[in-house]
């Protein structure tokens, strides 16, 4: 009997403990990947149509402070967190003001920001190389 409680009694702080400590692992207010100014404005899946899986994803965001958008490229399915070619594209939707980064990464591409506020912006997503989501003119601001 003695023996029951005391192992109930450690469950029981064991579980306290990994609770605090998952709890306390993200301030609240926690930058996002772009900053702390910036919220995420849409989320794009790559891959789906040509594999019925998806391959990546594309997320975009925006801040109204500055007046940038930024985006960046996760891989997902067999390209999540596995070194392999990520990319992502961004420009004002007119095509000026490009910038990209691609690689071989682990995580993710990016982030890369454009300044465009009040226009549209043109963003691309690749995961892997030869898998894209390409969008034109959204988000307009």
């Amino acid at each position: 009997m003695r023996t029951r409680k005391l192992t109930t009694l450690l469950a029981g702080a064991a579980l306290v403990s990994t609770t605090t400590l998952v709890a306390g692992a993200t301030p609240a207010g926690a930058a996002g990947p772009c900053g702390s100014s910036y919220s995420r404005v849409g989320v794009y899946n790559i891959g789906i149509e040509k594999y019925g899986y998806r391959t990546g994803i594309l997320e975009v965001y925006y801040s109204s402070s500055t007046g940038k958008n930024c985006a960046l490229t996760y891989g997902d399915g067999p390209y999540a967190n596995t070194t392999s070619w990520k990319g992502v594209v961004l420009s004002r939707g007119d095509g000026s003001g490009r910038v990209s980064d691609a690689g071989d990464y682990k995580y993710y591409a990016g982030p890369v920001y454009v300044s465009a506020p009040g226009q549209c912006i043109d963003v691309e997503g690749i995961s892997p190389s030869w898998t894209s989501v390409k969008l034109n003119n959204v988000h307009c601001g």
